[in-house]
């Protein structure tokens, strides 16, 4: 059974963080990914396609997770979980949230911004977490603090992360793995530049 744990592994060092606009966009963006190296996604809500891109790409990508981000209601935790997705990553956390997703099984990694979200989310059975937005709420020393109080937490820290500080936050003992958009810049995406995102992807996996 997939376990948070597992997600945060295999995902090596970055999840990209993805804005599919258009459907049509969906699969040569995995697919560029995956050449690069990479196979766990987060696909965000932020268009009308996502949960049809989250179906698509399970359909021809099964070695592939697909997780789906931004997800901030119960409408949303079930359209996802029904059209696939292996993961469900929040920015935030309600009691609703973290109640249905515990008791029908949908793997969560809950977002939290404090120590009080991270008691919560432990209350519930979550251990595998995202800080969001982590620079804004003090990253590096943000998470250094939590280690303390949460030494069975691990974090997928998400939020002005990039290529110049990633590998800092990856340096720290209760970091699996970052969320990361830069891998899949807009101006790439619009112009169909799949292959600059698999440069990106590469620039990530062989030094993860």
């Amino acid at each position: 059974m997939l376990t948070a744990q597992d997600v945060l592994k295999r995902a090596y060092s970055v999840m990209p963080v993805m804005v599919i606009e258009t459907i049509e966009q969906a699969l040569p963006m995995a697919q560029a990914l995956y050449d690069g190296g990479i196979s766990v996604f987060e696909i965000t809500l932020r268009s009308d396609c996502a949960v049809a891109a989250i179906e698509l790409i399970k359909k021809h990508m099964p070695d592939c997770l697909v997780g789906a981000g931004t997800v901030i209601n119960i409408e949303q935790l079930q359209a996802v979980h029904r059209a696939g997705a292996d993961f469900v990553i929040t920015p935030g956390a309600t009691t609703e949230l973290l109640e249905t997703a515990r008791d029908q099984n949908i793997l969560l990694l809950p977002g939290v911004s404090s120590a009080s979200d991270v008691m919560q989310a432990i209350g519930y059975g979550f251990n595998v977490l995202k800080l969001f937005p982590a620079e804004v709420v003090g990253g590096q020393s943000m998470l250094k603090s939590l280690a303390g109080p949460f030494p069975q937490v691990s974090f997928c820290p998400t939020g002005g992360i990039g290529l110049d500080n990633y590998r800092d936050y990856l340096a720290l003992g209760n970091v699996e793995c970052v969320g990361g958009s830069w891998l899949v810049p807009k101006s790439a995406v619009e112009n169909g530049d799949w292959a600059e995102i698999t440069r990106l992807a590469r620039e990530v996996t062989l030094v993860s």
